[in-house]
């Protein structure tokens, strides 16, 4: 099965609880929360304060990426009902196997998120702890960017270290994903497709076709 997780990044904070019922209804599977501090990423997004707005509106289940320094410090704040994933970046954990060993503790699943530039065989030894790789296909802190297409030859790798290793992870990709590349995408192998700007139009109309679009093509596969 595939699944869809549009970025609220791209979404129109004004009217955020709108449109998270609109993506909802529409078919998506989870809520992508990108969070930025404006460290680890060149900027600066939103805090578990305004994610947990949300609670109290029958949406998706939250997948929480966390693109911050000391991640650590932060993963119990968004511990909700609705966290379904807490995924943080191998460039930023220190001791990554305590860090998943916290996340899955909380009762939640545990991800880890890898940038353009880091190889894949850094997460050997931690991919059975894993229920989710996160493969960046832009280098991560701002919407709206080109697709890396080398970043596919990673997921491929993934895919094929899951089978060899007997292993269950889902493979996500997140970064300049639409409608003329995610063919292409779901064939490398990726479980999980985060979209933001392809998706968020501006227009509720616009923005219930494009959910409805991706998943029509993702359920095809």
């Amino acid at each position: 099965m595939k699944y869809l997780a549009p970025s609220l990044l791209a979404a129109d904070f004004s009217k955020l609880g709108e449109e998270t019922l609109l993506i909802t209804e529409a078919g998506a599977d989870f809520l992508h929360v990108d969070v930025m501090d404006g460290h680890f990423v060149p900027n600066i997004s939103f805090g578990a304060g305004v994610m947990k707005s949300l609670n109290s509106l029958e949406t998706a289940p939250y997948d929480v990426h966390l693109m911050i320094e000391d991640p650590d410090l932060y993963i119990e704040d968004f511990l909700t009902e609705k966290t379904e994933f807490i995924v943080v970046h191998q460039e930023a954990c220190r001791h990554l196997h305590r860090t998943i060993s916290h996340i899955k503790s909380l009762g939640v699943k545990a991800g880890v998120s890898l940038n353009p530039a880091t190889p894949v065989e850094l997460l050997t030894e931690i991919l059975p702890f894993l229920d989710l790789v996160l493969v960046m296909s832009v280098n991560p802190g701002f919407g709206g960017q080109k697709f890396i297409p080398e970043t596919l030859n990673k997921v491929r790798k993934l895919k094929d270290l899951r089978n060899s290793m007997g292993l269950d992870f889902l493979i996500e990709m997140d970064g300049g994903i639409t409608e003329f590349n995610l063919e292409e995408v779901l064939e490398a192998g990726v479980d999980m497709v985060v979209a933001g700007s392809a998706i968020f139009k501006g227009n509720r109309k616009a923005t219930e076709n494009q959910v409805k679009k991706f998943k029509g093509i993702m359920d095809r596969r």
